[in-house]
């Protein structure tokens, strides 16, 4: 019947009806879903937000020169400061006692000119010389003998005076040496020749002070800034040559003011500074003569062993200030009468570059002095 087919037919739509309702219900919750899962994480939408894969990570490599400029060759070890060290002119001084003190004095053949030397502290004239049948007692320190004889290698009178005391005093000290002076040039007839004059440390200040009694012609003042400041500089002051070291930096600023003063003056002023250097075996053997090579190659391994030099062979201290001495007898390589001991304790002084005599710049200081032969 109709009722009962459509009653059927209702059964079957609403069966249907489900169905579909479920289905879109499913793919309604899906797609929901889905959006919020795209809203939640959004896929890149720009190249700069895609990033590329790392590549594996490169072992470091030592970079290869590529060009000629980019190979650096091995540092050379400094080089040893070098001078004259051997002269046709021999030690052949002549010496005498006036007014208290020693004079020891050498005339080449055909001077040229004078040369006055006032040691430092402790020093004396003999210090100066090589011990000789002439100055049984002279000890001819390194850096004095090879500057006295490369004087008279330039045919320059030299004449060294002893100071009254272990320094030099400003007082009766300076007529005394003034009058000395005087009279042996008088008596040498040198009275013609040019006159200079170097001062080491207290014979520094001494020689800066003597330049107003004396006519030189000109003067180096070594170690020392001189009197200047105590003093009426005259317009007629000699030229000055300050030669200093390195490490000692009050007195460098000291020169430098006195050197402006003198140039104020109209005087002609220069400096030469001495820079510091490694010490070595060889070096030592060949400036101090009569001392071995074998004992200088143990003294380098004592300096390293108590670490009194740093990794490039430069001194930590003055040599004054260390026991190299007592670290050689204590190994028994020498004694304690050891005669060399000044001698090497000098060459490690100039080497730490602080406060000590130095031949190094003989060429250039009696260049100075040759540049002035005709006066002021």
């Amino acid at each position: 019947m109709w009722i009962g087919s459509e009653t059927a037919a209702q059964r079957h739509f609403h069966s249907s009806f489900k169905r579909r309702a479920i289905v879109y219900l499913s793919l309604g919750f899906i797609l929901f879903a889905f959006i919020f899962l795209i809203k939640q994480n959004p896929f890149p939408n720009s190249q700069s937000q895609i990033k590329p894969l790392e590549s594996p990570q490169k072992l470091p490599q030592s970079p290869v020169p590529n060009s000629q400029s980019e190979i650096k060759p091995l540092e050379s070890p400094p080089k040893l400061p070098q001078n004259q060290l051997t002269f046709s002119s021999k030690f052949n001084p002549s010496l005498y006692h006036t007014n208290g003190t020693e004079v020891i004095y050498q005339i080449p053949d055909s001077p040229k000119a004078v040369l006055f030397i006032a040691h430092g502290c402790t020093i004396h004239a003999y210090d100066f010389w090589d011990k000789s049948p002439n100055c049984s007692h002279c000890t001819g320190l390194p850096e004095e003998r090879i500057f006295v004889l490369q004087a008279l290698e330039k045919n320059i009178a030299v004449l060294t005076i002893s100071s009254l005391g272990e320094c030099w005093t400003f007082t009766k000290e300076m007529e005394n040496v003034e009058w000395i002076i005087k009279n042996w040039v008088e008596t040498n007839n040198l009275g013609n020749l040019p006159k200079f004059a170097i001062g080491a440390s207290s014979g520094g200040y001494f020689v800066s002070a003597l330049a107003t009694k004396i006519e030189f012609n000109s003067i180096c003042i070594m170690i020392a800034e001189g009197v200047f400041e105590q003093m009426d500089i005259p317009k007629n002051y000699p030229p000055t040559l300050f030669v200093h070291m390195a490490k000692d930096k009050i007195r460098a600023s000291l020169i430098r003011s006195n050197m402006a003063e003198l140039m104020e003056k109209g005087i002609d002023v220069k400096e030469i500074r001495c820079e510091e250097f490694p010490v070595d075996a060889d070096f030592l053997a060949k400036r101090v003569p009569g001392l071995e090579i074998g004992l200088t190659v143990k003294l380098i391994e004592v300096l390293r062993e108590k670490r009194f030099l740093d990794d490039k062979g430069y001194l930590k201290k003055d040599g004054r200030d260390i026991k190299w001495k007592e670290a050689l007898v204590e190994k028994k390589l020498i004694d304690e009468k050891f005669e060399l001991f000044r001698h090497i304790n000098e060459e490690l002084n100039v080497a730490y570059s602080y406060h000590e005599y130095t031949s190094l710049k003989n060429d250039e200081i009696f260049e100075w002095f040759e540049s002035h032969m005709k006066g002021n």
